[in-house]
């Protein structure tokens, strides 16, 4: 089963921050995101990946 693409008001919503911080993630870390479009897209695999490697520190 494939999983869907979350918007950045989900992804920041399932992290329990705001989407000021998941912004300034994708300027200032390697957060895994893609752009589609004019929006930005995330797979909370990815997310979950990213966090447990603790690159989500700054």
């Amino acid at each position: 089963m494939n999983e869907k693409w979350s918007s950045l008001e989900e992804t920041a919503e399932y992290l329990g921050v705001t989407k000021d911080t998941i912004r300034s993630w994708i300027k200032k870390t390697d957060i895994p995101a893609h752009k589609v479009g004019r929006l930005w897209k995330f797979k909370f695999s990815e997310v979950d990946e990213w966090v447990k490697s603790g690159k989500s520190a700054l």
